[in-house]
């Protein structure tokens, strides 16, 4: 290893997919760099058609990239393929699952696959892990959608991987298995593991990662600590609780608009508006008010605002 404090160096990396005919090829990636943490959960997002994807494949060694260079664990992909593919773990979005397998034999031909002597496998924990012990013996067509992510998950782990990346780990699974997996997930960084996460659930990765990257058209737009792009949003909101029902004249620059359930929403930036005018405009214009609360903005605002087409 070269490189203790990153778990992924990425520099230059470029993919360009060659076109049929006489159709134009299609530059997948145009040049990123990224630097991973090691012992982060670091979130890859960005819109569809991205290149997310594209990165993930070449990571994970599925992919050939046309030009830059990728350090996994500290093992450059083209001097040493060996081991910068064993230091990285990848649970699919497909449920590339063999169903006349039971979950005990997928586990083991898969560490097989990665050279895994018998003495060093950890297949029972890892059903134990995953939570499928009891279903260890049963043939995967019979699982549950929810179950077979489970098994995905275990066949990522089954070569112990520094790196972890998960692809849409959440996409169209329910609350119970949600939050089993994020559960899973917090357990092995706390570990040391390294994860990346992709998803369109922008909620988790602001709930559940450290650093962010958003990408779009194959390129890094931004790159940077969850907190620090979350300041980046200009934005807040001032709920107000309040019997009225008239508005009093507000300051320039905000947006109140009346909720459902009758609470009062005025959107303003800090850095234009200062809270304190807006509430001494409705104390002015004699609006009684029960309660106050500030919404923070959201990783949401900051993606909608930087992927806008």
């Amino acid at each position: 290893m070269t490189d203790t404090a990153h778990a992924i160096d990425i520099s230059g990396l470029r993919k360009t997919y060659r076109a049929a005919g006489n159709a134009p090829a299609k530059e997948a990636l145009k040049g990123i760099d990224l630097k991973v943490p090691a012992g982060s959960i670091f979130g890859l997002l960005g819109p569809n058609g991205a290149g997310k994807s594209t990165t993930i494949n070449i990571l994970a060694g599925l992919v050939n990239k046309t030009a830059g260079r990728v350090v996994i664990w500290g093992f450059d992909q083209d001097e040493n393929p060996r081991n910068s593919r064993a230091a990285i773990g990848v649970m699919p979005q497909e449920l590339n699952i063999d169903p006349f397998l039971s979950p005990r034999t997928s586990l083991e031909v898969q560490a097989g696959l990665y050279g895994v002597p018998k003495s060093e496998r950890w297949t029972d924990d890892l059903l134990e892990l995953v939570g499928l012990t009891e279903q260890a013996e049963s043939y995967t067509r019979h699982l549950s959608g929810g179950m077979k992510r489970r098994l995905l998950l275990a066949k990522a782990l089954v070569h112990r991987p520094q790196v972890l990346v998960l692809d849409e780990p959440t996409a169209g699974v329910d609350i119970t298995l949600r939050d089993m997996l994020w559960a899973n997930v917090r357990r092995l960084n706390e570990r040391g593991m390294t994860i990346i996460l992709t998803t369109h659930y922008l909620e988790e990765a602001e709930a559940m990662c450290d650093r962010i990257a958003i990408i779009d058209r194959g390129e890094v737009l931004v790159e940077d600590t969850t907190r620090a792009l979350l300041s980046r949003a200009d934005g807040k909101t001032m709920v107000i609780e309040t019997d009225a029902a008239d508005l009093p004249a507000l300051p320039d620059g905000v947006m109140p608009e009346w909720r459902g359930d009758g609470r009062l929403a005025i959107s303003y930036q800090p850095s234009r508006v200062q809270p304190d005018r807006i509430i001494d405009a409705l104390r002015a214009g004699r609006m009684p008010i029960r309660d106050i609360a500030i919404e923070q903005p959201r990783l949401e605002d900051v993606f909608i605002e930087l992927t806008r087409r």
